[in-house]
C-alpha cells in the first residue's frame, strides 16, 4: 500500500516540534505563565495527537523504514516506523504529558522561578531523546540521542542547586559516559567488522560476520550490553540510580523511573534481538547470563529498598527490582517471556511514576520524606495515600492491578520453559515488595489515634496534581482488570524481534 509522504514524515515532524519547543519556551518567559503553559500542554497534545495517528495507521496498514532525505538505509538517518515503536513514543509522550500538567503546580515548589522555563525546554529535549531512541533504525543515531537523554537527565537533577543533586548528577554523569564511551567502542568494533551501522543491513550479514570474526562480535556486543546495561540500572550497574533518582525534583524523578530507563532497554532488544539474531545470541549463551542478572536485581534490588527510610530512595530502589521483571522476560527469549517483558515495560511505567507522584504530593504538602514519620497521613490525605496504595499493591502484585497481570505472563513465560526457580524468585520478590510497601500503608491508616481520624478530610492539593495522579491510578486499574489493552499491541509487536 502506498502511503501519502506527509504521514509517512509525521514522526520526523514530531522531533521538529519537541526541538522548537525546546527552544521557543526560554524565549518566552523565565517564569512560568499562562503563554508558557499553552506552548509546553499545546506541543505535547499536538505531537501525542501525529504519533496516535501515526500509531493507527501502522497497525492498519503494517510498519516501514523511512529513509530521512531519500538517502540509502546503508548511509542515511533511518526510522523503523513499527507496531511497539510508535506505541512506545505514544506512551513516552501521554505519560510525560500527564506528568508535566502535575508538575505546573509542584514544580513551583522545586525550584527557583527564573529556572523553571529552562526546566521544561530541558524536559521536551529529555522526551525528544527519548522518542528518538524508539524509532531510530541505526546504531550511531542511537548514539546521538542517547548523549542527548544522558545530558539533559543530569540536568533535571542538577537544577535544584543543593549539594546532594549536585553529587547525584555527577556520580550520573560519571557512570553513563562510561556507559556511552563503552556503547561507541562496541559500536565502532561491529561497524570495523560489518561495515553498517543500519540494523536491517547488520541483520543481513551477521551470520557470515559470525563465522569469520567472532571475537570481534562478542566483544563488540560486550561493550554495548555493557553500556545499555550501565543506562539501565541493571544490578549491579544501577549503583547512580538511588541518588539520582531521589534527590531530583518529583516530575524528573517520575519521567527517569518511569520512562527513561525503559528506552535503554528498548534499545538492548533492538540490537540483540533484531541486529544480531537469536540464533547467535543463543550460540552466546547471552540469555542466560542476562537471567542471572534479572534474577539477582529482583532479590536484592528489594532488599537495599527494605532499608531505606527516605520514601523517594525507597521507590528508586525498587525500580532496580523492576527493571529485574523486564530483563527476566528478555533473558527467557521466548515469545511469552518478550511479551511479558513488554508488558512489565508499560505497567511498571504507570505504577512508578503513580508512587513518585504520590509521593511527591506528601513532600508537596507535609514536608515528609521520612516513611517512620508517615501515622495518619491516610487520613490527612486520604486520595494521595489511595492511590499510592493502588501503585504499591500493583507492584507486590495484588490482583485486580497491572502488576499482578505481569508477573502472571511472567510466571507462564518462565514455567513455558520448565525453570520453575525464576517464579520461585518471582514469588520472594513480590514478599520482598510487601515487606516495604505494606508498612507504609500500615502506617498511614492504621496508625493514626482517633484524633486523627475525626479530623480525616480531603486535602488541600491543587487540582492539577491530583487529577494526573487519579488518571494513572485509573490506567493501573484499567490495564489490571484488561490487560489486553496493552497485550493486544504487545503480541503483534514480538514477532518483529524473533
Amino acid at each position: 500500500m502506498i502511503r501519502p509522504l506527509i504521514s509517512m514524515q509525521l514522526p520526523l515532524y514530531i522531533l521538529l516540534l519537541l526541538l522548537m519547543a525546546a527552544v521557543i519556551i526560554p524565549l518566552i518567559t523565565k517564569e512560568l505563565n499562562l503563554k508558557s503553559k499553552v506552548v509546553i500542554i499545546g506541543t505535547l497534545l499536538i505531537t501525542g495527537s501525529m504519533m496516535l495517528y501515526t500509531f493507527v495507521g501502522v497497525w492498519r496498514n503494517g510498519s516501514y523504514l523511512y529513509n530521512i532525505g531519500n538517502w540509502g538505509q546503508k548511509i542515511g538517518i533511518q526510522f523503523n516506523i513499527d507496531i511497539f515503536s510508535t506505541f512506545m513514543s505514544l506512551f513516552i509522550i501521554i505519560l510525560s504529558l500527564i506528568i508535566i500538567i502535575y508538575s505546573l503546580k509542584d514544580i513551583e515548589h522545586e525550584i527557583s522561578a527564573d529556572q523553571i522555563s529552562l526546566y521544561y525546554s530541558l524536559i521536551f529535549l529529555l522526551i525528544l531523546g527519548m522518542v528518538g531512541i524508539t524509532i531510530t533504525n541505526d546504531l550511531f543515531n542511537t548514539y546521538v540521542f542517547m548523549e542527548i537523554l544522558a545530558i539533559t537527565s543530569c540536568a533535571i537533577i542538577s537544577i535544584k542547586r543543593y549539594k546532594e543533586n549536585y553529587m547525584a548528577s555527577f556520580k550520573y554523569l560519571m557512570l553513563n559516559t562510561l556507559g556511552s564511551l563503552s556503547f561507541l567502542f562496541g559500536v565502532a568494533l561491529l561497524y570495523m567488522v560489518t561495515g553498517y551501522l543500519n540494523l536491517v543491513e547488520i541483520n543481513i550479514i551477521i551470520n557470515e560476520v559470525w563465522r569469520l570474526y567472532p571475537t570481534n562480535l562478542l566483544l563488540a556486543l560486550g561493550l554495548m550490553i555493557t553500556g545499555l546495561a550501565i543506562k539501565a540500572a541493571v544490578f549491579p550497574l544501577h549503583i547512580w540510580l538511588p541518588d539520582a533518582h531521589s534527590s531530583a525534583p518529583t516530575p524528573s524523578s517520575a519521567l527517569l523511573s518511569g520512562l527513561v530507563v525503559k528506552v535503554y532497554i528498548f534499545t538492548a532488544m533492538k540490537l540483540l534481538f533484531r541486529a544480531i539474531g537469536l540464533q547467535i545470541i543463543n550460540e552466546i549463551d547471552i540469555p542466560r547470563f542476562i537471567t542471572y542478572f534479572a534474577a539477582l536485581g529482583m532479590i536484592l534490588g528489594s532488599v537495599f529498598a527494605i532499608g531505606q527510610k527516605d520514601i523517594k530512595r525507597l521507590l528508586a530502589y525498587s525500580s532496580v527490582a523492576q527493571i529485574g521483571y523486564i530483563f527476566l522476560g528478555i533473558g527467557i527469549g521466548t515469545e511469552q517471556g518478550l511479551a511479558a517483558g513488554l508488558f512489565h515495560v508499560i505497567t511498571h511505567g504507570l505504577m512508578k511514576s503513580l508512587l513518585f507522584l504520590s509521593a511527591g504530593a506528601i513532600i508537596y504538602k507535609t514536608g515528609k520524606r521520612d516513611i517512620r514519620t508517615f501515622q495518619g497521613i491516610g487520613y490527612q490525605m486520604p486520595i494521595t495515600m489511595i492511590l499510592f496504595t493502588i501503585g504499591a499493591l500493583g507492584m507486590i502484585g495484588i490482583p485486580g492491578l497491572n502488576g499482578f497481570m505481569s508477573k502472571w505472563y511472567l510466571g507462564f513465560a518462565v514455567l513455558q520453559i520448565n525453570q520453575p526457580i525464576f517464579l520461585v524468585i518471582i514469588l520472594i520478590s513480590s514478599f520482598l515488595n510487601a515487606m516495604y510497601y505494606m508498612p507504609i500503608i500500615i502506617t498511614a491508616f492504621l496508625m493514626g489515634n482517633d484524633e486523627k481520624k475525626e479530623e480525616m478530610r480531603f486535602e488541600e492539593l491543587p487540582k492539577s496534581m491530583i487529577i494526573p495522579m487519579i488518571f494513572i491510578g485509573f490506567l493501573c486499574i484499567a490495564t489490571g482488570f484488561f490487560p489486553q489493552l496493552i497485550m493486544n499491541v504487545v503480541q503483534r509487536a514480538v514477532p518483529t524481534f524473533l
